[in-house]
């Protein structure tokens, strides 16, 4: 395969999304994972190992690429400092396009670890785009909220009556497709789906399209900190979701824009939407 994309966390929800709409605008993808036994095989597709602590398998990864997607380790306060060589790697090797994954509103924050990992790529003078997404709906399809919803008929958070605009990993990937094939650079889009909901609206909403009674709990914060330390979650990362869901709670995820249609062209996926596409997330498992 030549002049392949490299996706880095490709075997995560924006980075699977990413990998599946480059391969079907006949892209070649170089699929980048900790783990490649979890990455199928298929044309036009290379899966090699990746981890940003081990700098052999950088220097594979980059080789001969066209572009990169790049998804940095999820809710790390130390980000920016960690994956510095690589950017700096990244530059070095002469990578024409760096598409970033960020989140909404950093930009906003210059003391958010992911703004100042977008100060490392603005500064690194490598072609750049920076994509800033709300919460994935897919923490409730796929992630980690799903087990309460499928095992308990709950979602147990501390988001209070906070709003939020989330967004499919599969319009973040538009966008991603997008701006490889324009090859725009130095653009920033904040993705939102086209309605703000709270947890509440959430819940009669999953109710509703599966058939069964779904309740949100709001929680205290430290409640659901300690339940992400009794599930290994480390103490950094427990303290990074505490961040998160005070953001949620102080209303700064509630706003709603329309750069999804903007670049594709197309509205962004609804929760309803999304819901009725993937209903059968929640079915039990086989005993």
């Amino acid at each position: 395969m030549s002049d392949p994309i490299l996706v880095t966390g490709a075997t995560g929800n924006a980075g699977r999304s990413v990998v599946k709409a480059l391969l079907a605008k006949g892209y070649g993808v170089r699929a980048a994972t900790r783990n490649i036994n979890r990455i199928p095989a298929g044309a036009g597709m290379e899966a090699v190992p990746f981890d940003f602590s081990v700098p052999n398998t950088l220097v594979h990864a980059l080789e001969g690429v066209t572009g990169l997607f790049l998804v940095a380790p999820p809710m790390d306060p130390d980000v920016h400092c960690k994956l510095e060589p690589f950017i700096r790697l990244t530059r070095e090797v002469g990578v024409p396009h760096l598409v970033l994954l960020s989140a909404l509103g950093v930009d906003k924050n210059e003391e958010a670890p992911l703004r100042g990992l977008e100060r490392t790529v603005i500064e690194s003078r490598i072609p750049w785009t920076i994509l800033r997404p709300n919460f994935f709906m897919e923490n409730f399809t796929s992630g980690f909220l799903a087990p309460m919803i499928r095992d308990q008929g709950s979602i147990f958070l501390a988001a209070g009556d906070g709003k939020t605009s989330f967004v499919t990993a599969e319009d973040i990937a538009k966008v991603a497709t997008v701006a490889f094939d324009e090859g725009g650079t130095g653009k920033e889009y904040s993705l939102t789906g086209p309605e703000a909901l709270d947890h509440w609206e959430v819940a009669a909403l999953i109710s509703e399209v599966i058939g069964r009674n779904v309740s949100y709990h709001d929680i205290p914060e430290e409640v659901m900190l300690q339940g992400a330390r009794d599930q290994g979650l480390p103490e950094s990362s427990v303290q990074y979701l505490g961040f998160l869901y005070s953001a949620v709670r102080s209303g700064f995820c509630a706003e709603v824009y329309e750069d999804v249609k903007k670049v594709t062209g197309d509205q962004a996926q609804s929760f309803r939407q999304f819901l009725d596409a993937n209903k059968d997330a929640w079915a039990s498992r086989p005993s």
